[in-house]
Formats: C-alpha cells, structure tokens, sequence
C-alpha cells in the first residue's frame, strides 16, 4: 500500500467500516450501486454479523414490501413456518432468489434459537407493497387495521362497508396504471372515501394508544401501526397514479420515499431501547441527496427517504455507500472516481470519502451510468457520505 493510502483504504471489515463513522448511529444505512449482484448482499450480511456480534444492533431493514416482511419476521424470531416460505412470501421485488438472502434468514433464525425474546434480532421491510409496474391494494392494510381497532372501539364503519368501497383487489394493481393513469382507480369517489377512512382510523389509533396497547400488547399495536401507514401510504399512491398532471411520474417516485421513510423512522423508535438499525438498499433510496432518473424519457428527481431520515435523524443516520469497478464488459474510465478506485490495492475495499482526494490523487470525473438501474457515486456528493465501500469486479 503506499503511503497516500494509508488509513485511507483499509480491507473490507466491520471495524474497518465502523470506524469511519464520527459516532455510533441509531440507523445505519448501506447502500448497493445496482440490484442482482450476490457480491452487496454478501458484503451486508458480514457486516451485519459484525454489527449484532460486536455493536448491539439487534435489527436489519431491507428494501422490500413492509408487510410481506412480516412473514420472514415470524421465521427468523420464533421459528413460524419454513425458510424456503418467508423467501417466497417474505420477500418482494425477486429478493427471494438471492442466495445471501437465503443466509441471512438463516443465521438470523440460528442466532435466535439460543437467545431470550427481548434479545433475539428482527427483520423488516422498509419499502411498499409496491413494483415497477403497480401497487398494491390498500384492502388487506386497511381491513386489518379496521379489525383491530373494531376489537376494543367502537367504529362508525362496518368491515361490509369497507369492502363494498374497496372492491377487489385486483381493480388496484393494475400494472397499465403506472403509464396511463386512466387505468388508476385512486381518483374515484370510493377511493377518496377511502382516504378520509383510513386517515380517521390512523388518527384513531394515535389517540387511543394507552388503551390499545393495556388490552392488546405493544408488538400488536405496533403492527397496527404499520398497516395504518401501509394503507394510508397506498392510498395516496394510487390517488399520484391516477393524477394527469405532466408531475404525475416524479410525485408517485416521492410518496414512495416518504412511504420508506415512515416506515425506517417506525422501526429506529421500536427499536430505540434495543440497540441500532442497519438499513440495506440501492444507494438511490439511501443517500442524502435528491434521487434522479430517467424513466419513460423524462428526467426524474425527489428527495430520497435516506435525505428524510437525515433530516430527522441528524448525526444519528449514517450513510456507506457502495460501488465497481469493472462488470463484464463495462470497465471504467480510467478518470472516473471508479476507475481511480481499480488501481488501489483492495479487491474489497473501505474508503474514508473526506479524503478521497488525498488518496487518489486527483479529482476524479464523474462516470455516466451503464442502464438506469446503476447509480454510479458522483465525486461532487461524497462529503455527505460518511463511508464508500467498493468491489473491484463483480
């Protein structure tokens, strides 16, 4: 190693990480440069062991569909069902084929067998009950969230009535909405029905918490909180896909944030008396900075749940990001801040960002990205980034 980068580049590690953070967060949030490559995950799930074995942390936030992630919970804190179901169920967005996802479930589910209850670690999802191409129907948050309360209040709206306004679910994920939002049902007099519904059952919720939570329990009503959030978050959702406005695309990406955002800023306080939160996700839902593409040949951009949660969270959010060099045949300029990173030592690296410059030598360029789902690191944005860890080929 020579000397410009010494204590600048360190071999991949837990300490070597932890260590370039200015104090121990409450959320920890490790970023991935692009989905479908074992190599990010496998990188976490070190992390993550090094994070439970050696700095208290007792949970783990992936972006997948917050209430699936309720089944892979069942799994790994008390044993309910099989690994292979809360991979199949547990996990959205195809997250369930990855083979580091399949370890994680399974050291989470072996660490827990041999520890009490109020130690054992938790799973969760951050993200919607949402894909690229739809949403889901707010019916199973909301019905659910309706039978809890309707269990100890009474409710001036019957379940029939919620129903009957709800319809199927399958009128809700049409997958021609995202493009046309004639095909949307969120603007229709049901649906803003709906909302108002939902939004009284959520505040509901809120006002009769010391009484729900004597006669039910805290994990209860912190579930009913999450389908209160769910549904009312979906709701907005599909009322932003049947909008017309030319904004229509940038406002759904947004609501998607704050959906992320409410839900990772839940589980910190959940988890408040336990210990810290690692959150795991592309780099795009995590950083401090705007969030931009392109998509249908518009340029998007809104404020990523990572820049909410700094905002609510101050020094108490940490953000690494992580990034390649080469991937088959896309290998970097040799002046991208990537291609500068290929000729340091480390086929796995962790970089201190506050002095990229020192160890690199030079001001690097910033590398136009491969296909939409890649997000290289722009050199421009790595002060507000407190760690980068980096593969040199995946």
């Amino acid at each position: 190693m020579t000397a410009p980068t010494q204590g600048v580049v360190r071999p991949f590690t837990g300490d070597a990480l932890t260590a370039l953070l200015s104090s121990a967060p409450r959320l920890l949030g490790l970023g991935e440069p692009t989905h479908g490559v074992e190599a990010f995950p496998e990188l976490r799930n070190e992390l993550f062991r090094h994070l439970v074995e050696h700095e208290g942390y007792r949970s783990i936030a992936l972006e997948s569909d917050c209430l699936s992630a309720l089944i892979a919970d069942a799994y790994v804190t008390h044993g309910t069902g099989t690994l292979d179901d809360a991979l199949d169920r547990g996990l959205s967005h195809g997250f369930g084929a990855s083979a580091a996802n399949r370890e994680l479930l399974r050291w989470m589910r072996a660490h827990n067998e041999r520890r009490p209850a109020h130690e054992r670690l938790r799973f969760y999802g951050f993200d919607g009950p949402l894909e690229m191409t739809g949403a889901a129907s707010p019916g199973p948050a909301l019905t659910a969230l309706h039978d809890y309360l309707a269990a100890h209040l009474d409710l001036p709206w019957s379940r029939e009535s919620l129903t009957g306004l709800l319809g199927p679910d399958e009128r809700w994920a049409c997958p021609d909405a995202l493009m046309d939002a004639a095909r949307s049902v969120g603007r229709t007099p049901e649906a803003g029905r709906l909302r108002l519904i939902a939004d009284d059952l959520r505040a509901m919720l809120t006002s009769h918490a010391p009484h729900l939570t004597a006669v039910t329990s805290p994990d209860d009503f912190w579930h009913a909180g999450l389908r209160a959030r769910t549904a009312t978050g979906l709701l907005r959702y599909h009322a932003g896909l049947a909008d017309t406005a030319p904004t229509r695309l940038g406002t759904i990406m947004a609501l998607r944030a704050t959906m992320m955002a409410d839900n990772l800023d839940a589980v910190v306080r959940r988890e408040a008396r336990r210990g810290p939160t690692l959150a795991f996700a592309h780099n795009g839902h995590l950083q401090r900075d705007k969030s931009r593409v392109r998509f249908a040949g518009l340029p998007l951009e809104w404020w990523s749940a990572g820049a909410v949660m700094s905002t609510r969270l101050g020094d108490d959010y940490a953000f690494a990001a992580s990034t390649f060099g080469t991937r088959g045949s896309d290998v970097p300029h040799p002046g991208s801040l990537e291609g500068m990173l290929s000729a340091l030592p480390h086929a796995r690296a962790v970089i201190d960002p506050g002095r990229l410059t020192e160890a690199l030598g030079e001001t690097p360029a910033r590398r136009v990205p491969a296909d939409h789902t890649y997000a290289p690191l722009d050199p421009d944005t790595t002060d507000r980034i407190d760690a980068i860890v980096f593969v040199r080929e995946i």
